[in-house]
């Protein structure tokens, strides 16, 4: 029986070069061919590595004629390194199909890890990493997109979103209305020079990005259910300023946002507490 190629599923960078594997560049320049979701974007990356393995497109919209290409290419013993734009090949993007087609061809499949955005996000998040869903992108029509969020409320362990910039303020706001204020972070530019990771609820992430330019891809990670920030208590209403600040900190707000709320609550600027609670600490 012929030997068939192998399909490796080669991480690539979601950002900073330096964070391709040894054995990533190795296999790129090993396989007789790569197939990439854009080449343009993948041309760009074996340029800076020096190499030079032909290279073909394979995504979304040729995938169904593009598939069964490649697969038979495996079966004539080629191997073939498969890499999206960016991250881990086969999580939201037509990767997957390709595994499946390969593997029912009764071809090798093998994975080469690397760098993810979901779990880049993630471990640095501060939220519950214990156990965790990956929702990815959500659905693009209005129905479905509310049916995935009503079916996600419930579910008690940390949830993973990707977002373009362009949608960011509509699924923070969708995000907010189905799952409540909830604990909450935005990962933008992840392991890139301008990397920014933005803390709080799902509320005040909305308020940022509605005065703050969404820009770059974003990863979004949101507390389970049950997990959401105590609500200050009413005997507070009436306390301090800096001691209001306080006891919403102690609850698991951010400072910034402890510091949004009450000047909300009070009627007060932001600048107003802020003095308040510097002139307590100074104390």
């Amino acid at each position: 029986m012929t030997k068939t190629g192998t399909l490796y599923l080669c991480a690539t960078p979601i950002g900073n070069l330096e964070d391709i594997t040894y054995r990533v560049v190795r296999l790129l320049r090993e396989v007789s061919l790569i197939a990439a979701e854009d080449t343009r974007h993948t041309r760009k990356l074996l340029a800076h590595f020096d190499i030079h393995t032909p290279l073909t497109a394979y995504h979304e919209h040729n995938k169904q004629a593009k598939g069964p290409e490649l697969v038979e290419r495996l079966l004539a013993g080629e191997d073939i390194a498969l890499v999206s734009d960016a991250g881990m090949p086969g999580i939201s993007d037509p990767g997957a199909d390709l595994v499946r087609l390969a593997l029912a061809a009764g071809a090798a499949v093998v994975p080469v890890p690397g760098p993810n955005a979901a779990l880049t996000a993630l471990v640095a998040s501060g939220l519950d990493t214990t156990t965790f869903t990956f929702i990815g992108f959500l659905p693009k029509t209005k129905k479905k997109r509310h049916e995935w969020l009503a079916a996600l409320a419930p579910l008690p362990h940390t949830l993973i979103f990707y977002e373009a910039p362009h949608r960011l303020i509509a699924t923070l706001t969708e995000l907010r209305e189905f799952l409540g204020d909830r604990p909450a972070v935005a990962g933008r530019e992840l392991t890139k020079k301008f990397e920014e990771f933005v803390r709080g609820t799902l509320a005040s992430l909305l308020e940022h990005y509605q005065s703050h330019e969404p820009r770059g891809e974003f990863t979004i990670i949101v507390a389970g259910a049950g997990k959401a920030p105590a609500e200050p208590q009413p005997a507070l209403a009436e306390a301090p300023l800096a001691d209001a600040v306080a006891a919403l900190v102690a609850a698991g707000r951010p400072k910034k946002e402890a510091i949004r709320t009450v000047a909300a609550e009070r009627g007060l600027s932001r600048r107003e507490v802020y003095q308040a609670v510097v002139a307590s600490e100074g104390k």
